[in-house]
């Protein structure tokens, strides 16, 4: 197979290819302005030749062993290390993210395939007792096929891993379309895959527009949808996908609750880490703080003093904390929510605006903004972006309704020295996980991680062996005796 500069081609049937198409799309850097790379638009010919490639392979797949998928797992984690340095300055070039992010990122790609690995081998079924003594019933998965997935652009890398690990080690196949504005990093990453031996066909990447994107979810040989990203255009996909087997990681707007009882110092510590990681481009970021009205003097005032440490810039200067947010829906949604937090009465701290001087236009200061109305844009919607707001409620109760009051419900967390508190937050918000004295944007990769209910946030987990489990049948075999 041969592996040409992915910032030109696409990755169909175990090569990098040339297209059908004839429109490229150019890549530029967030924090310079200045071109990365560019690609090839792919068309629907495209698509068709990488689901063939995908049918074909995924057939073959699914009859190898456990363990041999589990190996080639192993084997893709140790290509990943070796190659850290250049797929995170590759990411952070695309993507803004400071350069140390970007390592971490890499780190985590190459744990989430060795962790994968590990389960697939222990992705057991189980032996069901039968009313009728001559019958022995038990259960067992397949892979469910080849699945079409759209990956968001804010952890490039990473979240394409997290579709691609328990998909190769349950023995489906994959056609990706990573945002066209941040490609480049898994085309790269695909040479790690090759040279860890996986098949031509069972990993296919079309980076391209929201059109494509549709086409890639009603294409009849697509099996099943994955997808992370916004809760409107999840929306929109799962209308499209119809009955498709999904799994979908959406928008969330998770609170962090303070209560009286809290460690104020934490609880600030906590809301800053939050918010600035990824220039607050994270689905489980700080997005409301919800304060008792008892600490939130001496809470507003810790998280002025950690707000210092913040150091806006080039994310390639080790001194860098925040580098710029990715691209300018992002900065204009912010611009719009701190106009609306102003005019509805609300107090920027901090921050609040976009740096004048900066290389390009998209470096938005951290910022922390208190007394903000529970019906502002700043509340009510994800902002997705470096900031902190601060809303104020009085007693537990109010605190649990006010995390409650809202459409999404993906993370939230906790700060309490309560176990009783702490366990009714556990139970009673409305949120697929939560967090007690830790920061809402926390994760690990072996747990499983999600919206809740009937919440806009989707369903499915990433994590762990929760997204063996969702990318595979579970089937049940009866014998009579």
């Amino acid at each position: 197979m041969s592996t040409t500069s992915p910032t030109h081609q696409l990755f169909i049937n175990g090569a990098f290819t040339s297209v059908a198409g004839q429109e490229t799309f150019r890549v530029t850097s967030p924090a310079t302005g200045e071109p990365v790379g560019s690609f090839p638009l792919p068309v629907r010919a495209d698509l068709d030749a990488a689901v063939t490639a995908a049918h074909a392979a995924q057939a073959e797949w699914a009859r190898v062993n456990v363990w041999e998928r589990a190996a080639l797992c192993h084997r893709v984690a140790d290509e990943i290390d070796a190659r850290r340095e250049e797929l995170a300055r590759l990411q952070t070039l695309e993507q803004g993210k400071p350069l140390s992010e970007s390592i971490a990122d890499v780190t985590e790609t190459a744990l989430l395939f060795r962790l994968h690995a590990e389960d697939a081998v222990r992705l057991g079924g189980e032996t069901l007792l039968s009313r009728d003594n001559s019958k022995r019933m038990f259960t067992f998965h397949r892979p469910v096929g080849t699945w079409g997935v759209i990956t968001p652009w804010n952890f490039p890398l990473l979240m394409f891993a997290e579709f691609a690990a328990p998909g190769l080690a349950t023995g489906n196949a994959l056609v990706v379309k990573p945002p066209a504005n941040t490609p480049l990093t898994v085309l790269k990453a695909m040479e790690a895959l090759v040279a860890a031996g996986v098949p031509a066909g069972l990993v296919n990447i079309v980076p391209g527009d929201g059109e494509f994107g549709d086409a890639l979810v009603r294409h009849p040989g697509i099996h099943a949808i994955g997808f992370i990203g916004s809760s409107a255009t999840g929306a929109r996909i799962q209308a499209a996908a119809g009955l498709k087997r999904s799994l979908m990681e959406c928008s969330g707007n998770g609170p962090l609750v303070v209560l009286a009882d809290a460690d104020v110092a934490a609880a600030a510590k906590a809301a800053v880490d939050g918010a600035y990681p990824c220039a607050g481009q994270v689905c489980c970021a700080t997005e409301r703080v919800l304060v008792d009205r008892s600490v939130h003097d001496a809470f507003v005032e810790a998280v002025l003093r950690e707000s210092e440490r913040i150091v806006l810039g080039d994310p390639f200067d080790e001194k860098t904390v925040l580098g710029p947010v990715n691209n300018e829906g992002v900065a204009a949604k912010m611009d719009r929510h701190m106009e609306d937090a102003r005019a509805r009465g609300a107090r920027i701290l901090t921050g609040g605006r976009r740096r004048a001087g900066m290389a390009t236009d998209l470096y938005y200061e951290f910022t922390v903004v208190d007394d903000v109305p529970v019906d502002s844009l700043l509340s009510r919607e994800e902002s997705f972006g470096p900031v902190v707001p601060i809303i104020t409620g009085d007693g537990e109760d109010e605190l649990l309704r006010l995390a409650n009051d809202d459409a999404l419900g993906l993370q939230g967390a906790v700060f309490t020295r309560s176990m009783t508190s702490a366990f009714r937050f556990i139970e009673e918000m409305e949120v697929g996980q939560v967090i007690v004295n830790e920061s809402n944007n926390w994760w690990d990769i072996n747990m499983p991680f999600g919206g809740a209910g009937a919440r806009g946030t989707g369903w499915g987990r990433i994590g762990g062996k929760w997204t063996l489990m969702d990318m595979t049948d579970t089937r049940t075999g009866v014998i009579s005796l």
